[in-house]
């Protein structure tokens, strides 16, 4: 019985000191095969590890930081990135791994989306109804929206301005998986000859989002009380890129 303890506890530990291994093996592989900016956290659930690696991972879990999202050369932070992984096999040469399916999710704040706003513009929670629609609310003074973004308000109209605030509802859109799309819904009508256009370019914005593992598919955005969360799925995903 004692025999069986000490081997017990031996295989336990190889085990675990192989899992430890291999995470960070797959850690260095994704950071240089996809070009990543900064180490992804790795962990490999399921024990035990060393059977696994003949059959396949029951899961693996990958966490990121510094993945920014980009407006006309402004970056903005994305966090909360993840990736869970089922079902991973590696192929006989242990150079590559397919998932048969994954599960990525990833967060921007409204602090942050405001950052990648035109000057001038509050970006925030628009309420449970519109939430449900995917939007959010754009708010400011149209007098500082239009100075700053250098539009050219001729001088008798300018008074027209005094005082209006903007306050919009913009939908939220995913397109091509890392690209989010601002599009508002309606905007306030003026009677300043090509105001409202010039006003739309200011408001309907994308912001590229770089730096994503290949493993992180996103394809649904949802607005929450405290930012945009983005989800996707994705199967037979490949692990090397």
């Amino acid at each position: 019985m004692i025999l069986v303890v000490i081997f017990g506890g031996l295989f336990v530990a190889a085990d675990r000191a192989a899992v430890y291994f291999a995470e960070g093996q797959v850690a260095e592989k994704l950071k240089s095969s996809q070009g990543l900016s900064s180490d992804p956290e790795v962990s490999i659930k399921g024990f035990p590890f060393l059977t696994q690696v003949f059959d396949s991972l029951e899961e693996v879990d990958i966490r990121l930081d510094g993945v920014n999202a980009t407006v006309d050369g402004r970056a903005i932070q994305v966090t909360e990135v993840k990736a869970v992984l089922k079902d991973v096999t590696i192929d006989s040469g242990y150079t590559s791994a397919t998932a048969g399916r994954a599960e990525g999710s990833a967060r921007i704040s409204y602090a942050d989306l405001e950052r990648s706003a035109p000057k001038g513009v509050s970006v925030g929670y628009a309420g449970d109804e519109r939430a449900a629609k995917s939007q959010v609310k754009l708010s400011g003074s149209l007098a500082d929206v239009a100075e700053g973004a250098g539009v050219n308000i001729p001088a008798p109209f300018k008074a027209l301005l005094a005082g209006e605030q903007l306050s919009v509802y913009s939908t939220v859109s995913l397109s091509n998986g890392d690209t989010v799309r601002l599009k508002a819904a309606s905007l306030p009508s003026l009677p300043i000859p090509g105001f409202e256009s010039q006003l739309r370019d200011l408001v309907d914005y994308d912001m590229k989002i770089e730096g994503l593992p290949s493993t992180v598919k996103l394809d649904k955005v949802a607005a929450e009380k405290s930012g945009l969360r983005f989800t996707g799925t994705g199967t037979d995903v490949s692990l090397t890129g």
